[in-house]
This record gives C-alpha cells, structure tokens and sequence, in this order.
C-alpha cells in the first residue's frame, strides 16, 4: 500500500493489525526458547520465512540443534506437520505419493479402481531433514513441490495445502555422502541459515535441560488462520522508493562486470570473486524480509537498515563463487558485507 494514499482508518487497522503481529511473532518465539538455547538471529530468520511464505534452509554439523529447533516450531503451530528422513534410497514416490490399485465392493462384486495416496509432503509444515543426503532427483521432487505448491502424479495435480512452509535442513557439503543442491534449486529457498555450535554459557544450559530429567513442553500458541493474516499483513508494510531502489542496487551489485552487462554496481571484490550473481529472487526476499524486520520493531514502512539487516540469508546461497574465491577461502558472506559497507545509500541517475 502507498503511503501517500492511507487514509487515518486504514493506518489506523494497519498499526492494530502490527500489534497483533508482535504479540504472535513474540508468542512463538517464546515457545521455541523455552526448548531451545541461543540461535536467537536463527530463530528469527526462521520465522521471517514463516510469516513471508517462503521456505528456509539451515545448515550445519549434526547435534546442534536445527531439527530440535524446526520441532519445537511444529508443535507452537497447530498445522499439520510431517517429516521426511532424506537417504541415498529415497525416492520421489515417497515424497510426493503415489497411485496405487484400491479393491472396491459393490452389487457386481469385487472392482479395482486407481487411487491417489498422498505422500508426506501433503502437510502444512515440511520437515525435511538432511535434505543433501538424497540424490538430485529425489530432492527436486521435493524443491517443484516448493515452488508451484502442487504436485503431479500420473497426469493429475494435487493442490498442497496452505500455509505451506518447507524447512531443511543440510550437512555442510564438504561432509561424505552428500549430495549438493543445484545452484538453481538453492534459489528456491528464502532463506539460508548458518547455524553455529554453541557458546560455553549456551553449553551449560543445554547440559541442565537434557540432562537433570527437566522437560520443558511447547504449547501450541498459533493457527493457520492466524499466518495466513499475517503473511497478508507483511504484503501490505510501506517501502519507499529509494529503499526499494536501495534492494534492487543491492542485488545488481553481486553481478561481476562482463556477465550480461553486470557491473555497473559491483565492487572490485564481487568482480574478483564472484562468477554468478544473485537473481530477482534475491530482491523478493530482501523486502519481504525486510517487511517482517519492520514489523518486529512495531514499525510499518520499510528502513534501508532493515535491507541491510536481511542480506546475508537472502543473498549468501545465491551467488556462484569463482575458483579464485574458493582457492583463497573467500564466502559469500564476506562478499555481502562488502557490498552493504560500500553501497550508497542513494544514486540520483
């Protein structure tokens, strides 16, 4: 919505409708901590990807916390939530279902007829869990599902139910028997999460829930009603133009000079590092993301820093580094960072 064309009634329902937000965004988050220790900026990220729609990957090592975390998320929510175990053996089948042959009774007797068994991907909330540990076909049964909301089988599409929301979870690639997502796959996901081990503190704490008999429970404190409002609401928070301007020219910046006339924004350092640049994906998830990020601090119109805040999980799996890159062990993540410290604010053309 404008700024310019609000009127007092509607600015009015819209700062109502962002207390709401708070209270529920403040509700869950609640919820998870009373399970799961540090990772607040994780914890975020993931619900930012809730109440966009989007979906969310998070990686790291195993034992640190990202299916404790995706779980404890499932049981605040009162949707219906499946997991599926990613292996080498499993098939697309078991993702998305299969038609199989069903005995059916009647006054001639025994008929078969062809019927539809949805697999687990028909849940409002996906847990796929060590989603690199399948081959590629497999994991793009599940990455079409995330993206057109539907599935295909035998010729018929089977409408997946909403909200929808995906949330994997990877082993960093350099582990042994993986299988790295495609670069244009990766792009499907909102966001990526890097989740880190532990601090000494955040140890202990760990240690005193797990291991003294003390279960805290998780209470269901939101519905899919309620995210629906919500994920409506983040489309209606205000962006001004240059701030929106500000993502586009963020997102230009990460295409190095001679790549499809890229250049034009980028530093010596994306020029130098990067081979692939971010696509218009990148600038989706920036304001969207950034929408969520102005509503969290009870704001409804969109701040440059609120961009900011936001590109590294919208940006760092959408840029194709180079070999330069890799044989220097520069990330994604410091390429971003330089971006963002060097971007102007404004450009007059």
């Amino acid at each position: 919505m404008d700024e310019s064309v609000r009127t007092p009634e509607s600015l009015q329902e819209l700062d109502e409708a962002c207390g709401t937000f708070c209270a529920d965004y403040a509700a869950v988050r609640e919820q998870i901590q009373r399970v799961v220790v540090g990772h607040g900026q994780i914890i975020e990220g993931v619900l930012t990807c809730l109440f966009t729609g989007g979906h969310v990957l998070l990686e790291g090592v195993p034992g640190i916390g990202k299916t404790l975390l995706i779980r404890s998320l499932a049981r605040a929510l009162s949707l219906d939530f499946s997991r599926i175990q990613f292996t080498p053996d499993l098939m697309p089948a078991d993702i998305t279902g299969t038609t199989v042959v069903h005995e059916v009774m009647s006054e001639g007797g025994k008929s078969r007829e062809f019927r539809f068994q949805p697999g687990p991907v028909f849940a409002q909330m996906v847990l796929a869990d060590e989603i690199n540990r399948a081959t590629p076909k497999t994991q793009a049964a599940l990455l079409e599902a995330m993206q057109e909301q539907s599935v295909t089988v035998a010729g018929t599409t089977h409408e997946l139910p909403g909200p929808f929301f995906v949330m994997a979870t990877q082993n960093p690639l350099e582990q042994e028997g993986t299988y790295p997502l495609p670069e244009a796959q990766l792009d499907r996901f909102f966001f990526k999460l890097r989740v880190g081990y532990s601090g000494r503190e955040e140890m202990a704490e760990i240690l005193e829930r797990t291991t003294t008999g003390v279960n805290p429970e998780v209470s269901s404190v939101l519905d899919a009603s309620a995210i629906l409002k919500h994920q409506a609401l983040v489309q209606r928070v205000a962006i001004a133009p240059h701030v929106r301007d500000y993502a586009v020219r963020l997102v230009l910046a990460t295409h190095p000079k001679g790549l499809d006339g890229g250049g034009r924004y980028s530093t010596p350092m994306v020029d130098q590092f990067v081979r692939v640049g971010a696509s218009p994906r990148a600038a989706q998830a920036l304001v969207l993301g950034a929408k969520v990020a102005a509503l969290v601090d009870k704001r409804t119109a969109v701040g440059i820093d609120d961009i900011k805040r936001v590109s590294l999980p919208a940006l760092r799996h959408r840029l194709i580094m180079n070999f330069e890159a890799h044989a220097e062990g520069v990330q994604a993540d410091g390429v971003i960072e330089n971006i963002t410290q060097t971007l102007p604010i404004r450009v007059e053309d």
